[in-house]
């Protein structure tokens, strides 16, 4: 079993948006959308010489907590187990839209002619990580800013610099999705996730769930309760050797029988 996730150091990303170009041609994106991203920083020009722009390459964070997959009323996105990647069932996706708005990343987008959600697999579905190439935008940047690979192997690269290096994770301010998207020492921007927009009717069905888990919890704290209680002030058993009849009864007397 693989856990595939993807290191980032920003500090040497130039923003020539190769991993973007790549990412498109090989995964036939559509003309106007992006499966992956690089955002920026604010340069500061009042610090003259000082004034620096931070490049922060992205795309979709393979959550372990994947709030797209909680909204997804279909089935149709989903997590694989045997490789931690988010995926999409386009046969079983309704369309509903609610994945792309679930997501605090921003990293799903309506395909404009399917009508179903796309968004970035690591190049799964375009057959690379099975002939064992790495996923196009990290195949294409020419700073190796971007590195893939296996959490679950200890002598992969990705590994290897989660060991030796500290690393952060830009996460939604409301809910912590658990990425699979490290960036190396510290990244920038840091603010820029949304919120999570859960559909109304998994709110609703949340709201009335609730209550009556709460509910029931407390009912079987009560079970246990009385349970407990009967055991500790019920009296002791009879002793099974001492019925109704007492012992007299298992062991009678031998009566003597008149003989003619």
């Amino acid at each position: 079993m693989k856990k595939y996730a993807m290191v980032v150091d920003s500090s040497v990303c130039i923003d020539c948006k190769g991993c973007m170009v790549s990412c498109k041609v090989q995964n036939n994106v559509p003309k106007g959308y992006w499966r992956n991203w690089i955002k920026h920083t604010t340069p500061d020009f009042s610090l003259g010489k000082l004034t620096r722009t931070h490049f922060q390459p992205g795309g979709c964070m393979q959550c372990d907590v994947p709030t797209c997959v909680t909204a997804c009323p279909s089935g149709a996105t989903f997590k694989d187990r045997e490789t931690g990647i988010v995926h999409v069932n386009e046969s079983l996706c309704i369309g509903c839209g609610n994945c792309v708005r679930a997501c605090p990343y921003g990293a799903r987008y309506r395909h404009p002619e399917k009508r179903v959600p796309d968004k970035c697999d690591f190049c799964f579905s375009a057959g690379r990580l099975a002939r064992g190439i790495p996923p196009a935008c990290v195949d294409t940047c020419p700073t190796k800013a971007r590195v893939f690979g296996d959490l679950n192997d200890p002598d992969s690269e990705v590994s290897r610099l989660l060991r030796e290096k500290p690393t952060v994770r830009v996460t939604s301010k409301n809910i912590d999705t658990q990425p699979n998207l490290y960036y190396v020492t510290a990244t920038e921007p840091a603010d820029w996730p949304g919120d999570v927009e859960f559909p109304e009717a998994y709110s609703v069905m949340a709201s009335l769930v609730n209550p009556l888990v709460k509910v029931a919890v407390g009912l079987s704290a009560l079970g246990v309760a009385g349970m407990w209680a009967k055991q500790a002030f019920a009296p002791d058993p009879p002793d099974p050797e001492d019925d109704e009849h007492g012992p007299e009864a298992k062991h009678p007397e031998p009566t003597a029988s008149k003989q003619d």
